[in-house]
């Protein structure tokens, strides 16, 4: 699972494609949204914007489960908090750089997703 480099396309939006990719992940999947909403151009950014909605879906749910379920549920979740921030520094870190970096089942997904937005 290596990051591919790639030459992003140009954003509709006039920032720079590897700047727009960064922001698609700062706020998790509310901006993931707003930059699927408005870009239309940029394969790159959407790919971004599609993985980091998706992801944070899955966390912000995950986390609500977690929440539920006492001690183990806590414990886990201490676990996993840390996980995520690591997560959400690497991908903002690989976007800046112009690369794709596709996590497991959710980066395939995000890819074949782009072809209808």
């Amino acid at each position: 699972m290596q990051p591919i480099q790639v030459n992003p396309d140009p954003s509709s939006t006039g920032l720079d494609p590897k700047i727009a990719a960064l922001l698609c992940y700062l706020a998790g999947f509310i901006t993931g949204i707003l930059f699927l909403a408005i870009e239309k151009q940029s394969r790159f950014v959407k790919f971004h914007a599609m993985q980091s909605t998706a992801v944070f879906v899955i966390l912000v749910a995950v986390h609500l489960i977690l929440g539920v379920i006492p001690i183990i549920g806590i414990l886990v979740s201490f676990i996993l908090t840390p996980l995520t921030f690591i997560l959400w520094i690497a991908l903002m870190l690989l976007a800046l750089q112009g690369k794709q970096f596709k996590l497991p089942y959710i980066g395939e997904w995000s890819e074949q997703q782009i072809g209808k937005f």
